[in-house]
């Protein structure tokens, strides 16, 4: 079961509410002026992340993604956008008219900064933090690497708002880069199972409020730790892309130098 902490109460709540094996979440975002920026997909993000771990513990989810009325061209960019950061494309996308049936019986209601949520709707209630600065130049800059725009975002709690500065972006490249090259030097040796103790904490933390931030510390943690094989570095790596999708295996089967 995972719990989150309910905006609206303060309270830890479980999600499903009951013992059902199917999550369902609705993600909210504000009216758009300008173009698509990361304030824009740190929601769609969330809710990603959220279904993913729902499927690692065993749950099935369905997202739904309600939106202000869009121009088509402004609705493409999203769609562009949400692909390009690995977001799993919602069950169903669109103005409240079309969506109202999946977020009436939503479990949970992930509100981006500055979207409206009715007091009378049901559900526990995530509210996004806000991102500062917006990047001139959309959610990412030029040639980089989308899903280094998705680490910087996956590297703070849900509800902190991020500065998203070009040395953060940088920073979290540098770490995405590392880990492709680590993840494929270690996919050269025997394969071994992820350890016990890892799985648990990994476990642990998603089903605790989302706890990604914590997820990523405990892979790095675990790329500089002698006692586990290399093998079992990878499997751990691989394993936990699923929540993360990061892409980690981007480089398996490319020649590299070897890492210490």
């Amino acid at each position: 079961m995972l719990r989150i902490t309910d905006t609206r109460t303060g309270r830890v709540v479980e999600i499903p509410s009951a013992h059902r094996h199917l999550l369902r979440i609705c993600v909210h975002l504000p009216a758009i002026d300008t173009g698509i920026g990361m304030a824009h997909l740190r929601a769609p993000l969330v809710g990603d992340v959220l279904a993913r771990a729902a499927e690692l513990h065993g749950l099935q989810s369905l997202t739904a993604l309600t939106t202000p009325d869009l121009p088509h061209d402004q609705t493409q960019a999203l769609d562009r956008a949400m692909a390009a950061l690995a977001i799993h494309p919602p069950a169903t996308i669109g103005v409240p008219p079309l969506t109202e049936t999946i977020c009436a019986a939503a479990d949970v209601h992930i509100l981006a900064y500055d979207a409206v949520l009715p007091d009378a709707a049901g559900g526990a209630r995530i509210e996004v933090g806000k991102v500062n600065p917006p990047p001139p130049d959309g959610f990412a800059p030029a040639g980089t690497d989308p899903l280094a725009v998705r680490m910087l975002l996956l590297g703070h709690a849900y509800g902190v708002p991020v500065m998203a500065t070009s040395s953060v972006l940088a920073e979290a490249r540098r770490t995405l880069t590392h880990w492709r090259q680590q993840v494929a030097e270690w996919a050269q040796q025997p394969s071994r199972p992820i350890p016990a103790d890892e799985l648990r904490q990994a476990h642990a933390v998603l089903a605790d409020d989302l706890g990604v931030p914590a997820l990523l510390d405990m892979l790095a943690g675990v790329a500089t730790r002698a006692d586990v094989p290399a093998g079992a570095k990878f499997e751990t790596f691989a394993f936990l892309d699923r929540v993360l999708g990061l892409d980690l295996v981007r480089e398996v089967g490319h020649q590299h130098h070897a890492t210490p």
